[in-house]
């Protein structure tokens, strides 16, 4: 027990066995004695209490608490790769590597006086005289490269200090993306990916599935404001947005931690990327419990992935299971579990390790030193270790070896280091960069010499890895996509689900994910949904809200005559004219064509009214020509009676010509069908009462005026009236002829089929030429109104053209007010009113003479003078 009593006083001995700079406070080391001295940095500690500062007297030392079982096994990893170097002959023949390792205590301050620790004076840094060679016994020593540190803060500082004297810098750990600029840090390298990789292949897992309302909480330092900046931007340019940025502060308070959650759970969002270290990230998990906040869908960065201090204790189980991250890759280092289970305080060949001491009590939660006596101990000071203790009877995170990540990227650290110092062992003179083409001394190393050594490092270890460093002195990005899942014991399991690999062939996917295999927060099984407006289907467009982010939206239906026919519409697409959009506003259809058809019921009923006419007309024609030698018959030409009575059918007639699909030759019929009839028909009414003014003026004596108006001149008189008519349709149709036309309104979903009547003036014309002869008939058949027969026929013709006026004169405002179709059925109807009139009031009378009143259908009836009311 001699050599475990003696190693109880070690480390608290250790500050006191060097004091080489003036006002320096020697920092705990651990180092072996080599030809050559690695330096090595790392948070072995997670917080710092610092002492009071009175700038009077010497401050005390730092005190570091809370040890970190991962970052002390990454500690031995170093060493361990060290001593398989020094035992491999082929590697660095004849040369010991040697080591000198801090704790940082995971704060900048503390890194950088480590630094300065490593950059002390020391006579030589070669392997002058091999391992006998007179070196200086000092605790300080420079050395020709640095291993560490882990987090991107604390490398950051010490990055800028060793930059100056161009010691290579090689971190396990950091991935600030900052840490790329090489104007700024010119020594620095890593084994570690740079979070701009990480952060792309955490974007597009974003992408992959279909999340555009995230939130991100960043740690307060470069890895975390570092990663979350960017990750925002790049999601931004995806279209995707923002629902919350939040800092968890260095101090932890619980009041600012608890805003945190409120605005998570204010948000809205269910999936929230953490981009912090594994202090961070627990402590803000320990406010979610506390909280009761569940329904997150935790997106991990590679910092707290894999943790240990998140994924051992059960209390986080509830609302971490089903988290994914991305981790490094990993491997199995053969013999490493071994060698981490050789420490002891009673050990030989670990009795020099400061750290070894929290360590061990913090392990076996006993005590190294003097057992406080009676009373006093009140249950807060530890047991006393008795010396039995084995790591070997402990489970934790120290001896766990299957997730061998961080512990890989040191090993592959010192490894890039070994082949760099190999190479300059084996260089060759005249082909090198330095100055004389010269070889470096590897008796006398300078660490700019040995930095473009590691810089060109490329080699295949034994794992079938390739390590080498690209300009920015990053390695290739390759990542484990995990995802963590509960084991039936109760247990957390990282399962991988998918990799990401920089290195990827163009055309192949960067990202790959096995979906199946995913178990979601929750123990779902489906994707969980995180969007800020719910997804637009198809008929709807996105309608950004005031005041918002761009991801929250209304969804409003597309306006009539609009579609959408996908998801998450910016915008609707108008139909092509002849196309309007179906009810659910997803597809363009043909608009419903409309024309005054037979079979709608507007077209029947004016199709039956005009057959009707047509039908009297025939029925007076077969009157009339029944009694065609009675007197009523005979009187005023019965032959113009008939002629008027065969255009009244043609009138009738015609207005079936408006009904149907227009086509070509139904546009040109209808409009020149309807002129002619009606001229002819208005012509013979003219004649009909020419006839009856010059009759009038025949019995005058000495009068001769008969003889103008006979049978052929009437005849002519109708045919030059017409002919007229016929010249000015037939001139229409040669030059500009009506056409079919598709009246197809803007916001309408039916598309009118009408007859263009192709030229205004023309049509303009026949209907003038028609209403100039029936204004000259009536002012004629007005003057003869008064004549001193009992059946005057001009009193009929009067009123017959007071009627044809009248129904045309409300025409012209009629049609041309009328909406689509509806200015045919003006037409039609103008076409039937003013047959009917002319129908009804010349000819009605005289059928009911010849049907109900033949007492009356005599000469003598007929000649005598009297007033209307006898008639």
């Amino acid at each position: 027990m001699d050599g475990f009593t003696q190693r109880k006083h070690s480390y608290q001995d250790q500050s006191q066995q060097c004091n080489i700079i003036p006002g320096s406070m020697p920092l705990p080391v651990l180092e072996k004695e080599g030809d050559i001295i690695l330096g090595g940095l790392f948070s072995l500690h997670d917080m710092v209490m610092e002492p009071s500062l009175t700038f009077t007297s010497r401050p005390p030392p730092t005190q570091c608490t809370r040890f970190n079982f991962r970052t002390f096994r990454w500690m031995q990893t170093m060493i361990f790769a060290i001593e398989e170097i020094n035992k491999r002959a082929e590697l660095l023949p004849n040369i010991t590597l040697g080591y000198k390792i801090y704790d940082s205590c995971s704060t900048p301050h503390q890194a950088l006086k480590a630094a300065m620790e490593l950059m002390g004076s020391e006579k030589g840094s070669g392997i002058e005289g091999g391992t006998n060679s007179n070196r200086s016994k000092t605790c300080h020593g420079t050395v020709p490269a640095v291993i560490g540190d882990g987090g991107s803060t604390q490398s950051l500082v010490v990055a800028r200090f060793l930059g100056v004297f161009q010691v290579p810098q090689v971190s396990y750990f950091s991935s600030c993306a900052c840490l790329s600029d090489k104007n700024q840090f010119p020594a620095f390298l890593r084994t570690m990916p740079s979070d701009f990789f990480q952060v792309y292949a955490l974007v597009k897992l974003v992408q992959h599935f279909g999340w555009t309302w995230v939130g991100v909480i960043a740690g307060d330092d470069a890895y975390g404001r570092g990663g979350a900046n960017i990750f925002a931007e790049e999601v931004r340019k995806l279209g995707a947005c923002i629902a919350l940025h939040e800092i968890i502060p260095k101090n932890r308070g619980q009041t600012a931690i608890s805003s945190i959650i409120s605005k998570i759970h204010s948000s809205g969002t269910r999936v929230i990327l953490v981009f912090a270290v594994e202090q961070d990230t627990a402590a803000l998990f320990d406010e979610a419990l506390r909280e009761g906040l569940t329904g997150i869908q935790w997106l991990a960065s590679e910092a707290w992935s894999t943790a240990a201090v998140l994924s051992t204790p059960k209390k986080y189980h509830s609302i971490l299971q089903g988290s994914m991250g991305f981790a490094i890759r990993r491997a199995n280092i053969p013999g490493l579990q071994e060698f981490l289970l050789r420490l002891h305080p009673s050990n030989p060949d670990t009795s020099g390790d400061p750290f070894l001491v929290p360590f061990w009590e913090e392990v076996f939660q006993c005590s190294l030193g003097v057992r406080t006596k009676g009373p006093e101990l009140k249950g807060e000071s530890k047991h006393l270790c008795t010396g039995d203790e084995e790591l070997r009877s402990v489970t934790n995170i120290y001896s766990d070896v299957s997730q061998l990540r961080i512990s890989y990227n040191v090993y592959k650290a010192v490894y890039a280091i070994a082949h760099a110092l190999k190479a300059m062992r084996s260089c060759v003179k005249g082909k090198e960069p330095f100055p004389l083409q010269a070889c470096a001394d590897i008796n006398n190393i300078q660490p700019w010499q040995l930095l473009h050594y590691i810089k060109q490092v490329e080699y295949l270890n034994s794992f079938g890895d390739e390590t080498k460093f690209d300009e920015n002195g990053d390695p290739a990005a390759m990542y484990d996509l995990v995802n963590w899942q509960l084991r039936p014991d109760g247990e957390m399991e990282f399962v991988t689900i998918g990799k990401f690999d920089e290195t990827t062939v163009v055309g192949k996917k960067k990202l790959q994910i096995q979906e199946e295999k995913i178990v979601w927060n929750g123990h779902q099984t489906e994707v969980p949904l995180s969007v800020c407006s719910s997804i637009c289907p198809p008929g709807t467009r996105k309608a950004i809200r005031p005041h918002f982010p761009i991801c929250c939206h209304d969804c409003v239906v597309c306006t009539a005559g609009e579609i959408s026919n996908q998801t998450d519409a910016i915008e609707c697409v108008r139909c092509l004219p002849e196309f309007w959009s179906n009810e659910e506003r997803t597809e363009c259809i043909p608009k419903k064509v409309e024309f005054l058809s037979f079979s709608d019921t507007m077209g029947i009923t004016l199709m039956a009214i005009s057959l009707t006419g047509s039908f009297c007309t025939c029925v007076v024609v077969f009157i009339f020509s029944y009694n065609r030698n009675t007197p009523i018959v005979r009187a005023n030409n019965s032959e113009l009676s008939f002629l008027l009575l065969f255009s009244l059918t043609l009138c009738f007639l015609c207005s079936l010509t408006f009904i149907g699909r227009p086509s070509e030759w139904s546009c040109m019929l209808r409009q020149t069908a309807f002129g002619i009839t009606f001229v002819l028909c208005i012509s013979c009414v003219l004649g009909k009462t020419i006839v009856v003014l010059m009759a009038f003026r025949a019995t005058l004596p000495g009068s001769n005026v008969m003889k103008w108006f006979g049978p052929a001149k009437q005849k002519a008189i109708i045919a030059f009236c017409t002919l007229v008519q016929v010249i000015i349709c037939t001139v229409w149709l040669v030059v500009a002829p009506p056409k079919p036309h598709k009246h197809m309104p803007r916001e309408s979903a039916i598309v009118i089929l009408l007859c263009n009547e192709g030229s205004p003036v023309a049509f303009g014309l026949v209907l003038g030429y028609i209403g100039l002869l029936a204004c000259l008939c009536l002012l004629l058949a007005f003057l003869a109104r008064k004549l001193p027969d009992n059946f005057n026929e001009a009193r009929l013709i009067t009123f017959s053209m007071l009627i044809f006026c009248a129904v045309w004169v409300a025409f012209v405002p009629a049609y041309i007010s009328s909406p689509g179709k509806y200015s045919t059925v003006t037409e039609v109807f103008a076409i039937l009113a003013s047959s009917y009139g002319l129908l009804g009031c010349i000819f009605a009378p005289k059928c009911y003479i010849i049907l109900l009143k033949p007492e009356k259908n005599n000469r003598k009836f007929l000649m005598s003078k009297g007033s209307s009311d006898k008639f």
